[in-house]
């Protein structure tokens, strides 16, 4: 009998019917057919709070070919009922298996989410605090650029705003270049005049200068996983910039002849 193999989801354990099948020593097809049974009986019964879902999910593999194959992902009651169809001594070996290796599955699922005041090994404790650090500080950044990007979604509207509304916008880098200076020493400006901060390694506008419409951004997820946000200005915000700016003694190059 193989080792059967975990996939886990939202905090949800599954078994894939595949290995299922040779735990059981049975064609992986024939598997399906009864499994496709189980899920006409639960249809058909409708029985409040339960659905198809708690024992069954449906998925797709590629075969050796190239084609696409039904299978599915199967939760701790599903493998009860795959269990309950079964006799002899395979049936009592995978129910043993399955119950044993969930519960383990489980438990290890428990220790990883553990809060860090709760472990008791002062290592795992740092460990645990770090991760959670980590994951606070990434739902804040996501939180902070969804409030950015909501606020640009509806900026204000004046008589100005028509004049200025155009599609086009600019990087920093662009609007940096006009005043002879590089993108880290405008930002550096744009922070301590507090127009934006910086959190994660990325710059956002302070809340009155959020729903102005000075900038456009963009959410993708970069090469180690995390969101990015890439933020470019509106013409809007750069005649915000350039009047802050002059404002400062500072002038465009072509303000200089």
């Amino acid at each position: 009998m193989g080792e059967l193999q975990f996939s886990e989801h939202s905090s949800n354990l599954y078994l894939d019917s595949r290995d299922v099948a040779e735990m059981v020593g049975k064609r992986h097809d024939h598997l399906i057919r009864d499994i496709n049974g189980y899920i006409k009986t639960i249809e058909k019964i409708d029985i409040p709070k339960i659905g198809v879902n708690d024992f069954f999910i449906e998925s797709s593999y590629k075969d050796s070919l190239n084609r696409t194959r039904l299978n599915y992902q199967i939760t701790k009651k599903g493998c009860d009922m795959v269990a309950n169809k079964m006799t002899g001594e395979k049936g009592i070996i995978f129910t043993a298996t399955y119950v044993t290796k969930f519960e383990e599955m489980e438990n290890e699922l428990k220790a990883l989410h553990q809060p860090s005041y709760m472990i008791d090994d002062p290592i795992k404790r740092a460990e645990r605090w770090i991760a959670e650090q980590k994951e606070k500080q990434l739902i804040e950044t996501k939180n902070l650029m969804l409030e950015q990007q909501l606020a640009e979604a509806e900026p204000k509207v004046t008589y100005y705003d028509k004049i200025l509304s155009s599609p086009g916008t600019v990087t920093v880098t662009q609007i940096a270049k006009d005043y002879g200076l590089s993108a880290a020493k405008l930002n550096k400006i744009l922070h301590e005049e507090r127009v934006q901060y910086k959190q994660s390694k990325q710059w956002f506008l302070y809340s009155n200068y959020a729903d102005k419409g000075y900038t456009k951004s963009e959410t993708h997820i970069d090469a180690t996983g995390e969101p990015r946000m890439n933020t470019k200005w509106t013409q809007k915000g750069r005649l915000f910039i350039h009047q802050l700016l002059n404002s400062l003694g500072i002038n465009a190059k072509e303000d200089e002849e």
